[in-house]
């Protein structure tokens, strides 16, 4: 590239840059698809071949080790779009991957967000009831998607369904606009460094009532959808059903139904 002191470069030359770099890009991306089917053959041999779906620790910790360095161009949206994909695809090539979609009332809304955060790979199925879309996510390698609504409290049943468990929050960054949908999957959650917890409980009163009940607990929640008689709120932080500050919350129908990053770009 030019220096600072050097007359900037043509047009053609510029082009010509630019053809370098993708025809680099596209051997990376070959490579890096090509090491998603050595780890599916490496797990079968280790007698892990049935253990597919997302990671969500390792995704984390790449998205935050990618984002973090300074960049003369490149947003994070970007960058997002980019490395979801690749790994969406990764995810593809090591076993079963799919997408099952409850939109609520924005039904463009809540697909553009399951793409967004998936990719294009996974094939991708709408539903019209939460409870098929819940069910959905119980076969190998699925993943449900749905839209945070105040006509559904489908969150709770998650109290009941212990192996399902929220794992992602869409969108993934700020920048996109605030949580509009969870996706959910016969996971294992696990700390990331920068997570916030979904709770749901049944306790009645001002909301902000509950806020400061927890408060008082040194667990910083707010309110994220009522609906039902139930109500969910997250947590700053990664929580475990056992602890014991949530055995003193209010409500007699509560607990954790799942956790997952905060936005990458905060």
């Amino acid at each position: 590239m030019a220096k600072a002191d050097q007359e900037p470069l043509s047009l053609d030359a510029l082009r010509e840059r630019i053809d370098q770099i993708d025809a680099d890009l596209l051997k990376l991306i070959d490579e890096r698809a090509s090491l998603a089917v050595d780890v599916a053959k490496a797990k079968a041999a280790a007698g892990d071949g049935g253990r597919c779906g997302p990671k969500v620790g390792r995704e984390a910790a790449l998205m935050r080790r990618l984002l973090a360095p300074p960049r003369k161009a490149a947003s994070a949206s970007l960058i997002a779009r980019i490395w979801r994909e690749l790994m969406s695809d990764n995810l593809a090539n090591q076993g079963p991957f799919s997408l099952a979609v409850w939109a609520g009332p924005d039904a463009a809304r809540t697909t553009e967000a399951a793409r967004r955060h998936f990719g294009a790979t996974p094939p991708l199925r709408a539903y019209a009831k939460p409870e098929e879309t819940l069910a959905a996510a119980k076969v190998p390698g699925g993943v449900a998607v749905l839209g945070l609504s105040q006509d559904s409290a489908w969150w709770g049943r998650l109290l009941a369904e212990p192996k399902l468990k929220v794992f992602a929050a869409l969108p993934a960054l700020a920048a996109w606009g605030p949580c509009e949908a969870l996706a959910v999957a016969e996971i294992e959650t696990e700390p990331t460094g920068g997570d916030v917890t979904f709770w749901v409980t049944d306790a009645g009163g001002p909301a902000t009532a509950i806020e400061e009940a927890l408060g008082r607990d040194g667990i910083a929640a707010t309110l994220l959808k009522e609906a039902g008689g139930l109500r969910l709120f997250t947590f700053l932080g990664y929580y475990m059903e056992g602890d014991e500050r949530l055995a003193r919350a209010p409500g007699r129908l509560s607990g954790v139904i799942g956790a997952a990053p905060a936005p990458f770009d905060v």
